[in-house]
């Protein structure tokens, strides 16, 4: 039995370094797929459909107990389908980084920038809405960090340029709080500090360890830790081993 971890491309690695760290010997499944990436700019039945048949092979093939949707996309559309489907626990990303941006934000103006398909979908405003939170939400899409983190493009003069272009909507109307909601967006925090500086940044990849203890899976196992993505992919590689380090990765077929 493991805990498998679900995103459409890259991105997710961030959550799986956060609960690989937090527990060593919890044996992980991490799924990118990496063919049909990014989710963001698809259809709901469309990210449905891909988030079931990754989760069909992690749960036919490694018998998953567990899933932790590390992603934003998947997780505004398709957690209850998941649940319904599969009868195992599985955590989303969102109800994590809401969580934190209440507790740190002090003039209760937080920003959520995501994917299109996340900002539309309004779950980041459903779930403040359910924690009775007196927050004045600014949702901005950021359509191209994803394909940024993709082709392991994270710093220098021309990410900048496009991070401070994108975030121009939301530099100067009072927030003090950004909610980074695409696990691929993490990876360009530090780009996203320096354009927007002074604001508290919430990383729910930080926050989902603590959800991850709520599952009462058995944390104390063998450390097993396997990487699967659909198609080949040399970015991925190559943050693959800037922020996990040297797993194998095995390219599979659905």
């Amino acid at each position: 039995m493991a805990l498998g971890i679900f995103d459409s491309g890259i991105g997710g690695l961030t959550v799986f370094k956060s609960i690989a760290t937090r527990f060593p010997k919890l044996d992980m499944i991490y799924f990118g797929d990496t063919a049909r990436v990014p989710y963001g700019n698809k259809s709901p039945e469309t990210i449905v459909r891909y988030t079931l048949e990754c989760t069909k092979h992690l749960v036919d093939n490694y018998k998953i107990d567990a899933l932790v949707l590390a992603c934003n996309t998947a997780s505004s559309h398709a957690l209850k389908t998941l649940h319904d489907e599969f009868h195992i626990p599985v955590l989303g990303v969102i109800d994590a980084g809401v969580k934190n941006a209440v507790d740190v934000s002090s003039n209760r103006k937080v920003a959520v920038i995501a994917t299109h398909a996340t900002i539309k979908s309004k779950s980041y405003n459903k779930v403040f809405q359910l924690m009775n939170a007196d927050i004045d939400i600014v949702s901005l899409p950021c359509p191209l960090f994803v394909p940024l983190v993709e082709e392991a493009l994270i710093d220098g003069d021309m990410v900048e340029t496009i991070v401070r272009e994108t975030l121009k909507p939301i530099k100067n109307i009072g927030i003090d709080t950004i909610i980074l909601g695409c696990t691929h967006y993490p990876v360009l925090k530090s780009v996203i500090a320096k354009v927007i500086p002074n604001v508290n940044i919430v990383d729910s990849t930080t926050y989902i360890v603590t959800d991850v203890l709520d599952l009462n899976i058995n944390l104390e196992e063998s450390g097993v830790r396997k990487i699967l993505i659909t198609d080949e992919s040399h970015a991925f590689n190559s943050l693959k081993n800037i922020l996990v380090g040297d797993i194998d990765v095995e390219v599979i077929k659905l």
